[in-house]
């Protein structure tokens, strides 16, 4: 790696899937699920050593900037911007390659997701360098791909092609040419992903030079590439992201981009990596009693099994025969639901009070 590395972090988010813990002015990354520290804050800790915070930029919302530059106290207040309407991820990236071009024009850029759970962050860097020196070697664009454990219907796919061997890591075999992207698929069709072995989840993280992904944004999205010079141009950024973010398509930068690429790469990650999407995931890293009841406080449990508990201020919940539950008391609300439920949470949102929304 010669070129100097910036990092846009997406985190934005509609704060849905973990009510009542979870709002949205406080989304997933804003939450502190697994560890003592919020996942946005996680995010850059993994980063340390890789980019530094200057050349770091955090993408929010309008909604969730306070909370954003309220937790992040000693990150630069100007590396810290709201979007001001919401678009998808592909304007998202436009905003950040924008950013990235007005300070260096032939750099390499990540995009990573503020809500995620990595433990591992040499591993995490180490994954990264390769994917930013196959990037930099090669002038395409690269994405991480996460070895699948289980055939989730939740997640895309990428298809894995032939090997790629870079000419100053001839010994590396963890880079593959992308054959394609595929859809979410049905519970058969993640299994047959499964068993066929070149298939892999695809978690949103991508790496490129400027030029690279300038080049596809021009070949392919022109309205995205003449916001990008909009941006770059001397003393032009606010301005042109106030007049024209608002009135960018609405598209995610999968299909906008990386699904009608024709040189795309897929970097296999060696870290641990969880998208921990929803109440029952998020129990994964709970304490768990002998009848399956996992919960981040105290619990009395008779004659109950395999519970979810979570607590915010550590009182002890009672359960008396009960069994696949989720409960979660916060400060001002509870929720109880069948655990086998947890994904229909966001389509309770519509129907509480504006205040707890």
């Amino acid at each position: 790696m010669l070129t100097p590395i910036y990092a846009l972090i997406l985190a934005g988010g509609s704060g849905e899937r973990f009510w009542p813990l979870s709002r949205r002015a406080r989304p997933k990354q804003l939450l502190r699920l697994v560890s003592d520290k919020t996942l946005l804050e996680e995010t850059l800790a993994r980063l340390e050593g890789l980019v530094p915070y200057e050349r770091t930029l955090i993408l929010t919302n309008a909604e969730q900037e306070s909370a954003v530059r309220k937790l992040l106290g000693g990150f630069p207040k100007e590396n810290i911007i709201a979007e001001p309407a919401k678009r998808d991820t592909a304007a998202a990236v436009a905003l950040g390659t924008g950013w990235v071009v007005a300070r260096d024009h032939a750099a390499t850029m990540l995009v990573l997701p503020a809500d995620h759970v990595i433990s591992n962050r040499a591993a995490f860097q180490k994954t990264l360098a390769l994917a930013a020196d196959a990037a930099e070697e090669t002038g395409e664009l690269v994405t991480i791909g996460i070895k699948p454990t289980w055939a989730c219907p939740g997640y895309g796919y990428i298809e894995q092609g032939k090997p790629v061997r870079l000419r100053t890591r001839p010994d590396n075999d963890a880079i593959h040419r992308v054959v394609r992207f595929r859809e979410k698929p049905n519970l058969d069709l993640a299994e047959s992903f499964l068993r066929k072995g070149n298939f892999r989840w695809n978690a949103g993280m991508f790496v490129w030079s400027v030029p690279t992904v300038l080049r596809e944004f021009n070949r392919q999205a022109p309205e995205l590439a003449d916001f990008i010079s909009q941006l770059r141009a001397p003393k032009n950024f606010e301005k042109a992201l106030r007049e024209r973010f608002s009135k960018l398509p609405r598209i995610s930068f999968d299909y906008a981009i990386m699904e009608k690429a024709d040189r795309v790469l897929v970097v296999e990650a060696n870290f641990d990596w969880d998208d921990i999407g929803s109440w029952r995931a998020v129990s994964n890293y709970f304490e768990t009693d002998k009848q399956g009841n996992a919960a981040n406080c105290a619990v009395t449990a008779l004659d109950s099994s395999n519970n979810i508990v979570f607590q915010e201020d550590g009182t002890t919940i009672a359960l008396l025969g009960v069994h696949d539950l989720i409960v979660v008391q916060t400060k001002d609300a509870l929720l109880v639901c069948h655990r086998h439920e947890a994904e229909k949470i966001k389509n309770l949102i519509g129907k509480l009070p504006p205040e707890l929304q």
